[in-house]
Parts: C-alpha cells; structure tokens; sequence
C-alpha cells in the first residue's frame, strides 16, 4: 500500500493517544493533519469524528483515526458520512480483517482499553492491509443505504 495522506481526530479521552499515534506516523513518513483536540478538557467527539470523515470524504486523506475512551461514538459518528466505514479495532487481527474484509478507510481505537503498543499494531496492520475485494466487494457495495 502506498497510502501517506491521513486524518487524525480524537475526544479528550483519546489525546493522550492520538498525540502518541500522531508522532509515531510522522516518524514512519506519513503526512498526517490532526484535526483535535488538542488539550484534555472535556470536548464532543462528533467535533472531530466529523471533519476527519469528510477529509477522508472529499479525497484530502487516503484514510483516517479516529479515537475516543471506547472508540464507538467517535467512529459512530464519522459513519453517518457517505462512503466512510470507520471501524472500531482493538486487536491487530481486526485492523486486517477491517480493510480486507470491510474496506474501512477509518480505524477507530477505544483508548480507555487498549495499550500503546496494541495501538501501533492496530495502525501498522489496519495501513499495510489491502482490501481482497471479490466476493467482499459486493458486501461492501450493500453498506450505503
């Protein structure tokens, strides 16, 4: 995969970590624009779940993270997005499952249950995974409604 371009966003819950998984991208080549928070106080996570999903949306990240404390209202709300399919991961083999199976284009991180290091392989696996298309491309063609 050649993807470089990627969104980030999070809630207070999640800044701790995004800042985290922010570095560790850049540090890996990958030109990333943070989209906040950018402090710990108390913020809505539809605030940042939304303009990472329209990044994504409109072509100007190839893909993108989401985190919250659990990672669902975050990546609830970049859902209700034409042609986003965030995906909550919180085990390397579902961040692979997701893009080859599903064709996320978001991972989401529950930071309250999952470590630093789970969180860079979610990422490292959910970045270096093709979609296998075939017989998930149709699957895939159903999600919108």
């Amino acid at each position: 995969m050649s993807y470089k371009k990627l969104a980030a966003g999070s809630d207070h819950a999640g800044f701790a970590l995004k800042q985290e998984m922010v570095a560790y991208l850049r540090s890996l080549g990958y030109e990333v624009t943070d989209h906040g928070t950018h402090t710990e106080q108390s913020v809505d996570y539809p605030d940042f779940a939304h303009p990472v999903a329209s990044a994504v949306e409109k072509g100007e990240a190839e893909l993108g993270l989401l985190i919250c404390g659990s990672g669902n209202g975050i990546s609830m709300a970049a859902n209700k997005h034409a042609g986003i399919r965030a995906a909550l991961c919180w085990k390397p083999e579902i961040a692979e499952l997701a893009r080859q199976h599903n064709d996320a284009n978001i991972i989401s991180l529950p930071a309250r249950f999952i470590s630093t290091d789970e969180a860079k392989a979610c990422i490292d696996k959910f970045l270096n995974t093709a979609f296998e298309g075939g017989r998930h491309a149709n699957r895939v063609n159903k999600i919108p409604c």
